[in-house]
């Protein structure tokens, strides 16, 4: 692993400091794009405005039409985190702008196993046997590739709406109303947002245009920033990249939670998580909540889970929530089986000699395999598409597979698929998604091809380097800021993804160390400062390094993450432990 260091602009950094930023702070933003101080501010109304969106104020007006007229309005969602918390925002936003015409608005998921993904033939055959009839179909996270969907729903009488963030292929569904960050010729700043947050914005750009035409004002209108909360949880488990415009959404959302004043069902997935919303951070949504969340989709359908986020009350939300719980608990048992059954396999490959990692077992649960690729990912550091049986099969009754790919930095993967179509037109049968992740369906005959051809693309797009491990650190601390207030300030702060939480680095003197339940290094350590600095007065700290089990040197140098934890009901500093001086 190769350990850089992030680059800083210090004439960016003495400007930041002459705005009244601390130095540590200012080193962490200019280190990571942000060039004025003014751009720290994070309250909503420093949001791009919904008209720099293409399609979304033309959707808004359709949508005011609609309304207007009693259509009734069915969504159409996805079955992840991010397709559940946008149909909620859809569900709830729409019911409140439409309660002055009392219209129908109501929600469809498809089973992922049997429909496949988004807007299908099959799903609209579905939505039109609805009570009462849907007039208008509005898909939320998905929809950019529904071709075939879109002109059955004309077919049938039935305009759709899309709403999504996907990357789109060369053809686009007919519908005059598509609203996605990605599609061409659209200006929006922010590419990142994701399907949640489009969702969101087509409600800011209704709700304006209902307070012109006099049925709110802003004294009445619908609060819609109280959607923030599901915005804020959706983008974060989407891994959509934090942005400023995407930091903005997050942060209000996670300021919702700290106050308390989130919907039940994100209260409820807060307790069955076991963790504490007064502090909730993007690692709290990403790691606690989003999974729980995301199990329904993956091993039934993302009904349930949409259920528990409009829950009205406590007790249904915490009801639905356990059930999530339960699930997720399943999907851990199926995802630790799949592990080692993919473990065994990559045991007889050499993976120095591989780009690209594809794999196939006929036992794999379709609704984990992108769990899968993404642990596969990070142990070996290679792109990974991980295939399993699904339900559908050839008009011929040959077996069909479908496969989730995950992705390093360098290889975008949903352009690796398209290079992948373009050369072998009859290889992929669908595919989809974005730079780090993507899914497809190929026929089983297909496998080996495929495999092959994915090697190749892999090979001409992905250096020796950008095989190699780094690690992105902000540099070294003095051992005096290795305290609380700095650690609480860090902590305050939106991180994840295209906006890291920080990284540190240090010579420390290990006081004490050893190995918990076979698996993690719990650790004592001392700051070795500078030749200036008395060993003997600076603090000793805390350490856990998890997911390794073997003793390191008395002296090292270490890369460290820091966070705070309760000892004895006192806020105690512990370092997080990314990697030793040796491994770099």
């Amino acid at each position: 692993m190769q350990l850089i260091q992030r680059h800083t602009n210090q004439t960016l950094i003495n400007q930041f400091i002459e705005s009244g930023v601390d130095p540590i702070m200012a080193r962490l933003w200019t280190s990571r794009g942000v060039e004025r101080a003014e751009d720290l501010a994070l309250e909503t109304k420093h949001l791009l405005p919904p008209t720099a969106l293409k399609g979304c104020i033309e959707a808004a007006k359709y949508l005011l039409q609609s309304i207007q007229a009693h259509k009734n309005l069915l969504i159409v969602a996805d079955y992840d985190c991010d397709g559940a918390t946008a149909c909620a925002v859809g569900l709830l936003g729409l019911q409140e702008l439409g309660k002055p015409f009392n219209i129908s608005v109501d929600f469809l998921v498809p089973n992922r196993f049997t429909m496949g993904y988004g807007l299908t033939p099959e799903v609209v055959e579905m939505a039109a046997k609805r009570t009462p009839r849907p007039d208008i179909l509005i898909t939320v996270d998905n929809g950019i590739a529904s071709i075939a969907g879109v002109a059955h729903a004309k077919a049938m009488g039935m305009e759709v709406l899309v709403t999504d963030h996907h990357l789109p292929a060369d053809e686009t569904p007919d519908t005059p109303y598509i609203v996605n960050p990605n599609q061409r010729g659209c200006q929006f700043p922010s590419k990142a947002l994701a399907g949640v947050g489009v969702m969101f914005y087509v409600l800011l750009a209704l709700r304006k245009l209902m307070r012109e035409d006099g049925i709110f004002t802003p004294e009445n209108q619908p609060k819609i920033e109280e959607l923030l909360d599901f915005v804020a949880l959706g983008t974060v488990a989407d891994v959509a990249s934090l942005d400023r415009n995407n930091r903005i959404l997050v942060s209000a959302g996670l300021k919702r939670m700290r106050a308390q004043r989130m919907h039940p069902g994100i209260a409820a997935l807060f307790t069955i998580a076991d963790r504490k919303p007064e502090e909730a951070s993007t690692f709290d949504l990403g790691f606690g909540l989003g999974p729980r969340l995301n199990a329904a989709g993956r091993l039934a359908d993302m009904t349930l889970g949409i259920r528990c986020l409009i829950a009205k009350s406590s007790t249904e939300a915490l009801t639905l929530a356990s059930e999530l719980d339960r699930m997720n608990r399943d999907r851990r048992t199926i995802e630790a089986e799949m592990k080692e059954t993919a473990l065994d396999t990559m045991a007889e490959i050499n993976v120095d000699h591989q780009h690209g990692l594809t794999l196939f077992d006929a036992s794999w649960h379709q609704g984990v395999i992108g769990i899968l690729a993404s642990r596969l990912k990070e142990k070996y550091h290679r792109p990974v598409i991980i295939f399993a049986p699904a339900e559908e099969t050839m008009p011929d009754g040959s077996a069909i597979l479908k496969g989730s790919g995950r992705s390093i930095s360098g290889f975008h993967l949903r352009d690796a698929l398209d290079v992948i179509s373009k050369k072998f037109p009859d290889m992929i049968l669908k595919f989809g998604g974005h730079s780090a992740a993507a899914g497809l369906s190929i026929s089983h005959a297909m496998l080996e091809p495929f495999c092959t051809a994915f090697e190749v693309v892999a090979k001409e797009i992905l250096s020796e380097d950008a095989l190699q491990r780094t690690l992105m650190h902000d540099g070294e601390l003095p051992a005096a800021m290795i305290a609380a207030p700095l650690v609480q300030t860090i902590a305050n702060q939106v991180w994840g993804q295209g906006f890291p939480e920080p990284v540190f680095t240090g010579r420390f003197k290990v006081l004490k160390q050893s190995v918990l339940k076979n698996k993690h290094l719990k650790l004592e350590l001392q700051p070795i400062g500078d030749e200036n600095t008395s060993f003997s007065t600076n603090p000793v700290l805390a350490g856990i390094w998890f997911h390794h089990h073997e003793l390191i040197s008395s002296e090292t140098r270490l890369a460290y993450r820091l966070q705070l934890d309760n000892y004895l009901s006192y806020p105690r500093v512990q370092l997080m432990i990314e990697a030793e001086a040796e491994e770099i």
